[in-house]
């Protein structure tokens, strides 16, 4: 059965490995589960705090849900950031990916109900007060004082998530394809991703076939 399964499947998945952590991952929360409560005031707390946007939401996520809490692993909370690419804004994607990983399909409402609350709320009074007093030069120069502290927040997270996640020289040529196809030739994030995994399977099929 083992080599019929072969000869149908060539290339080598590393999933069995990824379903073995996520197993251990789930029992270890399991014991000590997260209630429906602190899901949705942590991310309320994001949504509040999580200036910036996109990557610096991202950034503010993994801090607190990765490092403080330990609720989810580093390497899922990537895998969970690269399906967020897919379809509709990422930084509400890894929210509602973190939350299903914690209390499943409930968990994950919740937290994407956490997370845009504070932000319909805030956005909606900043929206009154910007289109009634936008003529006030002192609200247009805080304005243009918080670009350069959102772009510092990404590249730190850029940076930090690199140190991590990029191991060797494959690793390292693959981020800098992805960020040369991305910035000169303006290609979607959905087809950076489907090269990677094509690229990723077919050196890991080579590999096997080699070794």
């Amino acid at each position: 059965m083992e080599h019929r399964s072969r000869q149908f499947f060539p290339f080598h998945f590393t999933l069995p490995v990824l379903s073995c952590s996520c197993y251990k991952l789930r029992m270890k929360t399991s014991g000590n589960k997260v209630s429906l409560r602190e899901i949705f005031l942590t991310f309320a707390t994001i949504g509040l705090t999580g200036f910036g946007g996109g990557m610096a939401i991202v950034a503010l996520v993994e801090r607190i849900c990765v490092r403080e809490k330990q609720w989810i692993s580093s390497e899922e909370f990537m895998h969970g950031l690269a399906f967020g690419q897919i379809l509709g804004p990422f930084s509400l994607n890894v929210c509602t990916f973190t939350g299903h990983h914690l209390r499943g399909i409930r968990g994950g409402i919740i937290a994407a109900a956490g997370f845009i609350l504070p932000s319909f709320l805030l956005v909606s009074f900043l929206s009154w007060l910007y289109f009634t007093y936008n003529k006030l030069p002192q609200l247009q120069a805080a304005l243009r004082g918080t670009n350069p502290v959102i772009i510092g927040l990404i590249v730190v997270v850029a940076i930090d998530m690199g140190r991590k996640q990029i191991k060797g020289w494959n690793g390292a040529l693959m981020a800098l394809a992805a960020f040369g196809v991305s910035v000169f030739l303006k290609l979607n994030a959905a087809w950076i991703l489907l090269g990677a995994t094509i690229w990723s399977l077919c050196r890991s099929y080579l590999r096997r076939r080699l070794n």
